[in-house]
């Protein structure tokens, strides 16, 4: 008789295994809610609630008569960033093996593009160069990892039979592109729906974009406007693959730089200031660097700096992360089954797919900021975010994946076919995808600290507003270097258990 560790697919001493780093991270996100900052502090909570909810069942379409504008440059900016980031990818990917170039894309994806966005503010202003580039670098490091895995991937045989002498670059084109492009194009398209929500959110920076409306909007209370905003996303998410047709790229590519919108002019004095003054470390600002006070000088900041900001930020972004994790795991198990064929009929499954397509759409940053309306700055607002957003995702993909197991006839039903049969067969699937998603969920905890939540961002807008760029690049090495850990961290416990650790569909 089979057992349910040989039902999931998986040995005994694997299953337990898998089970055990399940229980530690559950215990983990319970030792840190003692730490975390949960609280409801608005005034009356319901009363908003009704007066957003009434906003959703009256939209406004007519009420922002940019609203036209607004998409178009939504897709635009998401159109050139991503655009740009496929070509650097694909150059980066022939790279990738070397040392310097796969440090360097790790760094570069480890920081959300709202960062860089602050950062490119302060050099070229609000142009559309600061949103392009906001998307376009952090993504070439992540299209170059994937592009890299992908072309690695590709059968040898085919490149064992090229004659002597045909050059690198002939073998890629001819002979490693093609078994790849399938894979490539897919995965691009999904970047560019991801740009979309990026897009989205730089609005929230001043850029003409849809989240600059719906931050007024929000701001200002109109809860018809904003829902109309966010129904026009959700179209344009739904409707990617009507309009954005193979033939038909060429053609926005050569449109989309003209439709990005006005821009302040770019004054180069500013960028050679950023690079070679604003960002040097105080102490160490026109001081002489052979002077051993200077030195010592720079040591005290940099205690200062680590003790007050990094560390407390480092522990409120890994608290907030953890407890957003495991809720992020129990709403995945609640969410997979409604789309899942083994428990909902057609209606229910259509349902449960629109709640779905609207939570994973949905930003987390747009998500927290509608939180913080209802219930006031606090983690709370995040990790229900977080949650839903992550869930919503993870949740997709496991119920797609619960359709390809193969159920006996005398089977189980009702809850026992869920928790008996159903998800011991793909638990490790499911970790391999939450645990995927560790670091994504860190990157987005640090840029929740932009709308007051106590984490790394919160320190860095700070320091930002006090125009202090040596202590903006401090705290963004930090927020790299704490995502690039987690991401090892992650590798380390999926190769442990040998999960999948390809899992494209679940990036972000």
């Amino acid at each position: 008789m089979k057992t349910i560790a040989d039902a999931a697919g998986v040995g005994r001493p694997r299953y337990s295994a898998a089970v055990r780093v399940s229980t530690l991270f559950v215990a983990i996100a319970v030792f840190c809610l003692a730490f975390a900052d949960i609280a409801i502090t608005t005034l009356d909570p319901w009363s908003e609630m009704q007066r957003m909810l009434l906003g959703v069942v009256t939209p406004d379409f007519f009420a922002v008569e940019a609203i036209g504008t607004a998409v178009v440059q939504t897709i635009s900016f998401a159109l050139v960033g991503v655009a740009l980031a496929a070509f650097f990818g694909i150059i980066l990917a022939q790279f990738f093996h070397i040392g310097p170039v796969r440090w360097a894309c790790a760094i570069a994806r480890s920081i959300h593009e709202l960062f860089w966005a602050l950062i490119f503010l302060q050099m070229f202003g609000l142009s559309p160069l600061t949103g392009v580039l906001a998307i376009a670098i952090p993504y070439a490091g992540i299209c170059a990892k994937v592009y890299a895995e992908t072309l690695d991937e590709t059968p040898a045989a085919a490149l064992n039979a090229l004659p002597a002498g045909v050059s690198t670059i002939s073998a890629f084109f001819f002979v490693r592109l093609p078994d790849a492009w399938a894979h490539i194009k897919n995965y691009t398209l999904y970047r560019f729906e991801c740009g979309l929500r990026s897009s989205a959110v730089l609005g929230f920076v001043g850029l003409p974009t849809l989240g600059y409306y719906l931050q007024t909007a929000f701001s200002e209370g109109n809860y018809s406007e904003a829902a109309a905003q966010l129904i026009m996303f959700y179209v344009i998410i739904a409707s990617l693959r009507l309009w954005m047709k193979p033939k038909l790229v060429g053609l926005y590519l050569l449109v989309a730089p003209f439709l990005l919108g006005g821009a302040s002019q770019i004054r180069w004095d500013n960028v050679v200031r950023f690079v070679t003054e604003d960002i040097v470390p105080a102490p160490l600002r026109n001081a002489d660097l052979l002077d051993p006070q200077a030195w010592s000088a720079f040591g005290d900041w940099l205690m200062m700096m680590l003790g007050d900001q990094a560390l407390p930020g480092i522990v409120a972004t890994v608290v907030l992360t953890q407890i957003a994790l495991v809720a992020t795991a129990f709403l995945t198990l609640a969410f997979f089954p409604l789309i899942s064929t083994k428990f909902f009929g057609r209606f229910g499954r259509g349902v449960g797919h629109l709640f779905l397509v609207v939570m994973r759409s949905t930003p987390e940053f747009i998500l927290v900021y509608i939180f913080l309306q209802l219930w006031g700055p606090s983690m709370l607002p995040a990790i229900v975010a977080l949650a839903l957003h992550n869930g919503a995702i993870i949740g997709h993909l496991l119920g797609r994946y619960s359709d390809e197991i193969r159920l006996r006839p005398d089977s189980a039903s009702g809850f026992n076919l869920y928790a008996f049969e159903v998800v011991p067969r793909m638990y490790g699937q499911f970790l391999a995808y939450l645990f995927y998603r560790w670091e994504i969920i860190m990157r987005e905890t640090a840029i929740l600290g932009v709308l007051g939540i106590a984490t790394l961002g919160f320190y860095i807008d700070s320091a930002l507003a006090d125009i202090r760029l040596d202590r903006v690049m401090l705290l963004l090495l930090v927020t790299a270097l704490l995502n690039l850990g987690i991401d090892s961290l992650s590798r380390r416990i999926r190769a442990g258990l040998r999960l999948s650790t390809r899992i494209d569909s679940c990036r972000d």
